[in-house]
């Protein structure tokens, strides 16, 4: 990345800013929908409430008008006199008051008969759904217009109605809207702050600490103080506060390794150059050696030379690993047998007699695989086992034995490492493929198993864990065959003899 593409990188605070702003906070966005929600349901009742209130005022004059009404049937509605009549229906608000009894309809009181009804409400009949329409037409629509309402009172068998305009009917449901929207409004900000209250308390807070930790864990992941503490909780943030820390101890073991791991490529890319000087200087000697006419010294020297090519090998591939990479298997068919002798010969060199080394392979069995690494990952597992089995305080008669054997299953080639030594710990079986956490010994980093387990997973196989007790412990690896190339093999049968 060039110089300019750098200035050009946004800054970390730009993109992630440590504090958000209290309009895009969750506590303000949490007030406004719990506000929002409180008043679409009092809007969900609105429309009842006001539809209730207009029937009940429909329903209280017309009682009023049934009180008079019977008065004046008692009575002679005749003698009343038309100032007399004005007053009364003015004081219900009404133009005409009738009574229908045994079929027969009678006008009791009327002061100005109007031309047109506009509406007739049968407060006995109407319904739910009618009541909220004619609700709504009555506030839209209404304040010019003459209702005539009627419908039984009480235990009267007789029928009351009354024609009255809408005008008072429409002001008292307008006032009573606006009682209920102000209600409503004073609803939703007490509900909306006590639920803010709650949920800041619960779970707002929380958040926010989770929030505050991250941010100061990815300043500075690799400081223990910097994980966050989980609260003692049994609901879903004290889940997430416990996962959340798992999870950054999980990363600074992680970054540790990680750090050990570039500390380990750089201090073997140092002395690289300079073991490769020594080496060298030692392959000179081997090649004098060479020369010396004595039987056991040409029988070494072959030994010697490939140990010291060996040796070189294995500092580059410890390279290799610690840059994360590993080059890609060239595979041939190999004769295991002999590769195992030669496992055996370089273990042998590491003075351990007390140990029986044991090949089982038979002598024609072929491996496809890459010669080279298919023999670091025997010598490793190889190695593991003779330091497992030698130097421990057992009496003579202790078995110390590794067997390696083999068998094909189809096109798949199982091969079987086997010692009698102590078996694995516990931790070790545990993380026995991690590096710097599978070691089986003291002392050790436990690259070992690391890289032998990289290696057969770039053939394409596996390399496991068969069996690990006191007296047994069994490894095995598992390497397919490379799959059939059928334009390769189609070619080649095409080709002239």
């Amino acid at each position: 990345m060039s110089a300019a593409d750098r200035d050009k990188k946004p800054d970390a605070g730009e993109t992630s800013p440590r504090a958000v702003p209290l309009s895009r906070g969750l506590s303000t966005k949490l007030l406004l929908l719990t506000v929002l929600f409180v008043m679409l349901a009092e809007v969900l009742i609105f429309m009842p409430s006001v539809a209730n209130f207009r029937i009940a005022w429909l329903q209280e004059r017309l009682s009023t008008a049934a009180a008079v009404g019977l008065v004046l049937i008692d009575s002679d509605p005749d003698t009343l006199s038309p100032a007399t009549q004005d007053d009364v229906l003015m004081a219900i608000g009404a133009r005409a008051i009738a009574v229908r009894d045994a079929g027969a309809s009678r006008l009791l009181v009327v002061s100005e008969m109007p031309a047109v009804i506009d509406e007739h409400v049968d407060l006995q009949a109407v319904t739910p759904m009618a009541a909220m329409r004619d609700a709504l037409d009555t506030l839209i629509f209404g304040g010019q217009r003459m209702v005539r309402a009627f419908g039984p009172v009480a235990e009267s068998d007789k029928e009351f109605e009354i024609i009255i305009p809408d005008a008072g009917l429409r002001q008292a449901m307008l006032t009573f809207a606006r009682n209920i929207a102000i209600l409503s409004l004073i609803i939703s900000l007490i509900t909306a702050a006590l639920v803010f209250y709650a949920i800041t308390r619960i779970m707002i807070r929380p958040i926010r600490a989770m929030t505050r930790a991250m941010l100061s864990f990815g300043e500075a992941p690799e400081d223990p103080a910097r994980v966050i503490r989980p609260a003692a909780r049994d609901d879903e943030i004290g889940v997430a506060e416990r996962q959340l820390a798992e999870m950054q101890s999980e990363l600074q073991r992680t970054l540790a390794e990680r750090r050990h791991l570039a500390d380990l490529g750089l201090a073997v890319s140092k002395i690289n150059h300079d073991m490769r000087n020594m080496l060298t200087s030692a392959q000179l000697v081997s090649d004098r050696l060479r020369g010396v006419k004595d039987e056991t010294v040409q029988r070494l020297a072959p030994k010697l030379v490939r140990a010291l090519d060996r040796a070189i090998s294995y500092s580059q591939g410890v390279l290799t690993y610690g840059q994360t990479r590993e080059p890609p298997p060239v595979r041939r068919l190999v004769r295991l047998w002999g590769m195992v002798e030669e496992v055996f010969e370089l273990v042998e060199l590491g003075t351990y007699p007390e140990v029986e080394l044991v090949n089982a392979v038979d002598e024609c069995f072929e491996v496809d695989a890459d010669a080279d690494q298919l023999f670091r990952v025997l010598v490793n597992l190889a190695r593991n086992s003779v330091q497992a089995m030698s130097g421990r305080s057992e009496p003579d008669i202790v078995v110390r034995r590794l067997t390696m054997s083999a068998a094909r299953e189809g096109s798949v080639a199982r091969i079987v490492v086997e010692d009698t030594g102590p078996g694995l710990p516990k931790k070790a079986r545990e993380n026995l493929f991690a590096a710097f956490r599978g070691s089986t010994r003291s002392g050790g980093t436990g690259l070992g198993l690391a890289i032998a387990s990289e290696l057969v997973r770039a053939h394409g196989g596996s390399l496991e864990l068969l069996e690990s007790r006191g007296g047994r412990t069994a490894f095995q690896l598992t390497i397919p065959d490379q799959p059939l190339q059928l334009n390769e093999a189609r070619g080649k049968l095409r080709r002239p003899a």
